[in-house]
């Protein structure tokens, strides 16, 4: 059995709750360009705070934590396999039956609960990715990042060039005006419609959100073989042996991530209160933000990295039980959402507004803390990681 790292645990759990504070918008909004929607005229400081918040604090920063610390969790299995059975086949076996299971919990989630679902494409992206460098040697594993890096930042020069392709006044009008109306009668489904209405709703999204997904592929695997790199490397296991290089993280990270954080938080207020006027740089700023939000993201984990023992042992007592059941709180949070701001459940997304969503996602995070706490104290794992490891470790039918 994979040895727990408490860091790793407790960094897994914030990217849960970060991954939260993202998706709470697209339960009441879909998933449409405007994440945000539209503010209310008479909206509140509180809401545009909400707004502020996610977007600095929040959007493409624990995503990217996600699939760093999943691609790390993929060599520390795998190895403990390995350790046990002497065999990199039986891991990879293993491994590949872990993934199967992750695609399963993406598709029912997707279909059933909330189109946004990303364990669909993390399990697609593992099995071509992940699955290719278990046993494999460090230099080896080292070219297939550099490939990837160099795709990420091709697609990223070509985000940026396609981003500096100015719009006239008027196509800029027409296309803000039809991102305005897509987002409203996506609101309409999901907040005032039935079961079944919601229900096609959320298929047609989870069918283009998982296409879509394709864009983030060299991303994504990037940050897979990073976060394998880093664990074959000794800097996540080992992080007290690794300060100086935690530092020149943090410090790369913080001064990348915070002036581009702040200003896509400015861009997205300002969108959501006057979403007919869109900022000239709209496009340009979008094709970064998989490069900015990465920076921030990186600091982010350059501080638990460089936290002390005794800071840890706090920051672990709350968190490090939310990271163990990962998967089981990620998706209560789904459902809990669907099922308390859209139509079929409690409709709270039809008249709450963005600071009081704000405050339900802070009270849903509370209580995964202490029910997690509490489940493993009486249970080794989360519920869906327990059914996972009875997949996994089934007897071969023969």
């Amino acid at each position: 059995m994979t040895r727990r790292i408490e860091r790793i645990d407790a960094l897994r759990g914030l990217a849960v709750f970060g991954i939260l504070l993202v998706n709470l918008w697209s339960y009441v909004w879909g998933f449409e360009s405007l994440r945000y929607g539209v503010l209310q005229p008479d909206a509140s400081l509180l809401d545009v705070m909400a707004i502020a918040f996610t977007a600095f604090f929040a959007e493409q920063k624990f995503y990217p934590i996600f699939a760093f610390l999943f691609g790390a969790s993929a060599i520390l299995i795998t190895q403990s396999v390995f350790r046990q059975t002497g065999r990199w086949s039986e891991a990879q076996r293993l491994y590949r039956r872990r993934l199967l299971w992750l695609l399963a919990c993406g598709v029912v989630h997707g279909v059933l609960i909330w189109f946004g679902d990303i364990l669909t494409f993390y399990a697609l992206v593992g099995l071509w990715v992940l699955l290719g460098i278990v046993g494999v040697r460090a230099r080896t594993l080292l070219s297939h990042l550099r490939w990837w890096t160099l795709a990420f930042i091709v697609l990223v020069a070509i985000g940026v060039w396609l981003g500096m392709q100015s719009l006239g006044p008027e196509e800029a009008y027409l296309l803000a005006t039809s991102a305005v109306e897509h987002v409203e009668a996506a609101r309409q489904v999901y907040t005032y419609g039935n079961f079944l209405s919601i229900g096609w709703q959320r298929l047609q999204d989870y069918l283009t959100v998982t296409a879509q997904s394709l864009l983030i592929l060299p991303h994504l695997a990037m940050l897979f073989l990073l976060g394998a790199w880093s664990v074959r490397r000794g800097w996540l296991t080992r992080p007290h042996r690794h300060r100086r290089l935690w530092k020149h993280v943090l410090i790369a990270g913080l001064l990348v991530g915070l002036p581009f954080n702040v200003l896509w938080a400015v861009l997205k207020v300002t969108e959501a209160a006057d979403p007919l006027q869109p900022w000239r740089w709209d496009y340009l700023a979008y094709a970064l933000l998989p490069v900015g939000g990465s920076f921030m993201a990186a600091a982010i984990v350059a501080l638990f990295m460089l936290a002390s023992a005794a800071w840890m042992r706090n920051i672990a007592f709350v968190l490090a039980p939310v990271g163990r059941m990962a998967l089981s709180n990620y998706l209560a949070q789904s459902l809990l959402g669907v099922i308390l701001f859209q139509g079929f459940g409690f409709g709270l997304g039809q008249n709450l507004r963005p600071a009081s969503w704000m405050a339900i996602a802070f009270a849903i995070m509370a209580c995964q803390i202490l029910l997690s706490r509490w489940w493993l104290s009486r249970h080794a794992q989360g519920p869906l990681e327990s059914w996972s490891r009875r997949f996994i470790h089934r007897s071969v039918v023969r």
